[in-house]
């Protein structure tokens, strides 16, 4: 398959355009993505993090609190990680995982950035933020690593995993 065969997906056509591709493409290309939900923007974000830390807390579970959106690639790419079989069988035990809508707040149209106080962060230069959360209240992870998972999409699966086996160390 050439190059060209992917043109129209970059280009972010209707249709594939003729030339030659046998590839076909959702009459709307941003509708395939739009598939995967995970951050509700609906959602009562407050009461969600609030149930969140409480159940885990008394399940004594980590929760996980991924702050993000469905229009952002690393936001999706890091929610399909933590829904997926291997990060439950592996980690499933010990961490309850919340996802919470932030619209775009790199543009000014932030919703439960609030939330975020919580965590001394003031201010979400991009998304996904992920923090962990243990039993007693205390983050496990540092406000700084908390929000570098902008780049979660080409981490790849296999470091988040990694990621989480060293924070179990």
């Amino acid at each position: 398959m050439s190059l060209a065969c992917f043109a129209p997906l970059l280009l972010v056509q209707a249709a594939p355009a003729d030339t030659g591709c046998k590839a076909s493409l959702p009459e709307k290309p941003a509708a395939a993505a739009a598939a995967l939900s995970f951050y509700d923007p609906k959602a009562d974000a407050r009461t969600d993090v609030e149930r969140a830390l409480t159940d885990a807390a008394q399940a004594g579970r980590s929760a996980v609190l991924v702050f993000g959106a469905d229009w952002c690639h690393d936001s999706i790419a890091l929610a399909l990680v933590l829904t997926s079989d291997g990060f439950k069988t592996e980690f499933g035990p010990g961490y309850s995982v919340t996802f919470i809508d932030v619209g775009v707040p790199q543009r000014g149209k932030g919703r439960n950035i609030d939330l975020l106080a919580r965590f001394k962060v003031k201010e979400l230069k991009g998304t996904p933020a992920m923090f962990v959360v243990r039993p007693d209240g205390t983050l496990r992870n540092k406000r700084k690593d908390a929000l570098s998972w902008r780049n979660a999409e080409s981490r790849g699966a296999s470091a988040t995993l990694e990621w989480f086996r060293k924070l179990n160390r």
